[in-house]
Formats: C-alpha cells, sequence, structure tokens
C-alpha cells in the first residue's frame, strides 16, 4: 500500500497528500481548512497571491492540532521577488499564517523576463533555510531549461517543484529531472479541475477509462486520480469548500490501481498545458502587491 508521507530531499517529511486553497475565498477558507483537518488532511498548500494564508492561520489556531502535527506550505509571488524583498515577503506570509516557521516556502512562478531576481529571491529562500525560518525550500511552474539554470546558479537543490500534473497534462521530461535531482513532483490540478477541453473532449471526471477503473474499485473518478499520482510517488494538493468533495478526496489509501490500470492513465497524456504558460508570466501581466499582514 503506498505510503501516506514523502521524504524530501533534505530528509523532511511531509503528507503525500494535502489540501490546496488556489481561489477559495478568504472568507471560506477557514471553514475548508478547519474541515479538512476534521477529515485528516495535515498538508495545507497556500500562497501569498491566494490572498487566503490568514485563514489557513485562524483555522490551524482553532484546530487544537500541535505546530508538529501540521505542514504548511506557501508561495512567494513574482511581485516580491529580489533578495531584499523575498526575505520580506516570508515574514509578511508567516505573520498572517500566524507561524514563526514555514514548513515548506516555494517560488510561485518563474519571472523568466527578470530571472536575476528569480535567483535573488531563491538566494533568500536559501538564507531563510540556512537560518531554520523555513523546514525546506523549493520552486513552482519552473520548466527543464529554467529549473536546470536555477540549479546552476544556487546551491540548495528544490525540495518540491510544484505544478501542473493530471491524465491529460503529465509533464514527464519535467518530471524525468526531478527524478534526477531529487526533486518532489507535487501536483497542482492533479484531477484537472483547471483544464479547458478542445471540442469533443471530455473532462478526466467524465473520461470513459477512468470511469472504467473506477467502477472496478468502486471509487470515484477523482479518488482514481489521486491514487495514480500516489502510487507514482507524487504529492498531490485537491481542493474543494465542499465537505463531501473534502472527504472523498481524502480517501484513497484503501484501494490499489494495477499496472495496466495506471499504464492506462499515462496512456491519456495529451500534452496540452491548462494553465497559464510559465514563460507569459510577467511583470508587466501578473504583477500585483501582496498586502502586509
Amino acid at each position: 500500500m503506498t505510503t501516506t508521507t514523502l521524504t524530501l530531499n533534505n530528509g523532511v517529511e511531509l503528507p503525500a497528500l494535502g489540501f490546496g486553497v488556489f481561489q477559495t475565498p478568504a472568507d471560506q477558507t477557514a471553514t475548508a481548512v478547519a474541515e479538512a483537518f476534521r477529515v485528516g488532511y495535515r498538508l495545507v498548500d497556500t500562497a501569498a497571491a491566494y490572498a487566503n494564508e490568514r485563514g489557513v492561520g485562524d483555522a490551524f489556531r482553532a484546530s487544537g492540532l500541535t505546530r508538529d502535527d501540521v505542514f504548511i506550505q506557501t508561495k512567494l509571488w513574482i511581485s516580491d521577488y529580489g533578495y531584499d524583498q523575498a526575505l520580506h515577503s516570508f515574514e509578511k506570509s508567516a505573520r498572517k499564517l500566524g507561524v514563526d516557521q514555514i514548513d515548506l516556502l516555494l517560488l510561485h512562478q518563474p519571472l523568466t523576463s527578470r530571472f536575476e531576481l528569480t535567483l535573488d529571491a531563491y538566494r533568500a529562500l536559501e538564507k531563510l533555510y540556512a537560518d531554520g525560518r523555513v523546514r525546506a525550500i523549493g520552486v513552482s511552474n519552473f520548466m527543464p531549461e529554467v529549473l536546470t539554470e536555477l540549479l546552476e546558479k544556487t546551491e540548495v537543490v528544490p525540495a518540491v517543484n510544484q505544478i501542473e500534473v493530471h491524465p491529460y497534462f503529465q509533464q514527464r521530461e519535467l518530471q524525468a529531472l526531478h527524478a534526477e535531482h531529487d526533486i518532489l513532483t507535487q501536483a497542482w490540478s492533479p484531477i484537472g479541475g483547471v483544464t479547458i477541453y478542445g471540442a469533443g473532449q471530455k473532462s478526466t471526471l467524465e473520461n470513459e477509462t477512468i470511469g472504467q477503473i473506477a467502477d472496478a474499485h468502486g471509487k470515484s473518478p477523482a479518488q482514481v486520480m489521486l491514487r495514480w499520482h500516489l502510487q507514482q510517488g507524487r504529492s498531490a494538493i485537491p481542493k474543494s469548500v465542499k465537505p463531501a468533495r473534502i472527504a472523498e478526496n481524502f480517501d484513497v489509501f484503501d484501494f490499489e490501481l494495477t499496472g495496466d490500470e495506471l499504464a492506462a492513465i499515462d496512456a491519456l497524456d495529451t500534452g496540452v498545458r491548462s494553465g497559464p504558460e510559465p514563460t507569459s508570466i510577467t511583470l508587466e501581466n501578473y504583477g500585483r502587491e501582496i498586502p502586509e499582514a
């Protein structure tokens, strides 16, 4: 049976299955995260750009869980890249979350048009890691060429690259690079929720292959896709504000997909990205002020 935890390249353990709050309204975040804690999630993924870090912190403080019980990860936005700016951005996030130490801190996007700012921001993460303010550092949405350049110009190998991965978009070249450098692949949109499909293309939740596998196990398509991630060694961070879905997405540790079933899901890859192209993320198009705590 697949383990419920994964070990990062610096020895830190994190829950394999986490709870995401992307696009969760600030006034609903604390309630959703509280429900996730009740169900059994112990990893929560947020970001400065989501404007709901405070709700995550509120839910944690109300949960009765200890700090060691919960793995909290967040991401710095491109508007706060640069060395000093990134150090200050950490302080903003830590205060909103109400914690002294963040478990995993990521750069949310590569700012390829101003990559020197990206490198300076990552060097700030290295400083925070060296000082014990964060337990692990990493990146998000870094493609092979950009990740390779980061590896060449910085000291600490990222523990995680959080990227779009679901049955229709698997990024195998990038995942192979992760494996080469012992970087954990963490899947956002793990069940294809952000995908906009072309004419005649059914969503992953309506895909016949996934549906047949789900029927064979008495599970939902979403549960099958999450199980696919976990059995292939990825971390996954599904999101929902609906209690039934929150519970359903966590109920994936009592069945196992066969090799043939895993291969059948692998064969669904279309190579089509649904999220924004990482090189399109610029300060001109996506810059936004991240408020103080």
